[in-house]
């Protein structure tokens, strides 16, 4: 069943795994949602969130260097980016992701009280998304 109400993404993008993270129907908190493996199947997969959600916006996270200046990915994020442009039509915007993952593996390891579940890389993706779209939200309110 489609939820009408918009919302906003966000990305954490890996060459693995991408996590995903969503806002609640009045924009003011963020969820971590699911991890999508990344594979030739990520954009049936994300096709399907899209369907379930009224998606507004997508904030990719942005991996810059500690000097500010692109990461690693950089490249590899921006054809990412464009082809969610030309594939939905909806606006993506990238947003600095520095420290996301770190702050992502300790609110799990603060939060999860199973060692187990603490060693699934795909919680602190989702996290990590959800981390990214706190720090737009905030950005984005004040």
């Amino acid at each position: 069943m489609k939820d009408n109400t918009e919302r906003i993404i966000s990305i954490d993008y890996g060459e693995k795994r991408i996590g995903i993270a969503i806002t609640d129907p009045l924009k003011m908190f963020a969820y971590p949602l699911l991890t999508l493996e990344n594979d030739l199947k990520f954009f049936i997969n994300f096709e399907k969130l899209l369907e379930q959600y009224n998606i507004i916006k997508i904030i990719l996270g942005n991996p810059l260097r500690e000097d500010g200046k692109p990461g690693r990915l950089d490249q590899e994020i921006s054809k990412f980016r464009q082809r969610l442009i030309s594939k939905y039509r909806i606006p993506v915007q990238l947003f600095d992701e520095r420290y996301s993952s770190g702050i992502a593996s300790r609110r799990v390891i603060e939060t999860v009280s199973s060692k187990k579940k603490r060693k699934n890389k795909g919680l602190i993706d989702m996290n990590a998304a959800c981390v990214i779209l706190e720090d737009y939200l905030k950005e984005v309110d004040s």
